[in-house]
């Protein structure tokens, strides 16, 4: 089954997601598309940092991280590029970058658009094929930067998702708080907007030929660990 955007719209406007851009400009934005970018703190958790100055995820969005890359691999037939960049140094970022098989993790990077330039380069992309999942101010100059900006909602900053709103900054502003489970929110949603959610949940479920596939490319996948040194980003 594939949802029209118009469902698609319903169901998310439901839970309380505010559509910036009109859905059907977010489905075309959606077709330049070529890797998934990621802020940590505030993204995959809700800032908070535990008693090893780190901050933690959860599974559920990490399987929409898993199935969103495959979604992408069955609308085009190649892997996504996907990245972290962070502006601390987080270990659970690193593990889960590792684990997740990402192509890229960037830590303790103050000007993200470093990274993104840098992220890039290597990458042979434009900034605007890049969709980027972001909640906070140290966010928005890569934001301004990226082809589909989706920022995580939070109540508590309501000037700034007004500031986000009236820049032209987002185009997508989750239901869901940081440490919700909004990244499975952006997942599901771009996977609809692919028109392939449930033939991918089915492919799962079976553990399907094509899926493994998919797996085995991933896992294929060493991902670099860069910081910025000097204002140069620097492989560690």
């Amino acid at each position: 089954m594939a949802y029209s955007i118009q469902e698609l719209e319903v169901i998310y406007s439901q839970i309380g997601a505010q559509f910036i851009s009109p859905i059907a400009e977010i489905e075309q934005k959606l077709k330049q598309i070529k890797a998934f970018v990621f802020d940590w703190d505030g993204v995959f958790n809700n800032g908070v940092k535990n008693e090893n100055k780190s901050s933690n995820f959860n599974e559920i969005d990490s399987m929409g991280t898993n199935m969103l890359r495959f979604s992408y691999f069955q609308k085009h037939g190649k892997l996504p590029n996907t990245a972290i960049i962070s502006g601390e140094k987080n270990e659970m970022a690193f593990y889960f970058a590792d684990r997740e098989h990402f192509n890229a993790c960037y830590f303790k990077v103050a000007d993200k658009t470093i990274a993104l330039q840098h992220f890039c380069k290597e990458k042979g992309l434009e900034p605007k094929e890049v969709c980027y999942v972001f909640d906070d101010v140290l966010d928005v100059s890569l934001a301004e930067m990226c082809g589909l900006r989706m920022a995580i909602g939070r109540k508590a900053n309501p000037l700034f998702n007004k500031y986000l709103v009236t820049n032209q900054l987002v185009d997508y502003i989750t239901a869901e708080q940081s440490g919700g489970f909004a990244v499975r929110e952006v997942s599901e949603l771009l996977m609809g907007l692919y028109g392939n959610f449930d033939e991918c949940i089915t492919e799962r479920k079976n553990f399907s030929a094509a899926y493994h596939t998919y797996l085995t490319q991933r896992q294929s996948v060493i991902v670099p660990f860069y910081t910025v040194e000097n204002g140069i980003i620097v492989n560690r």
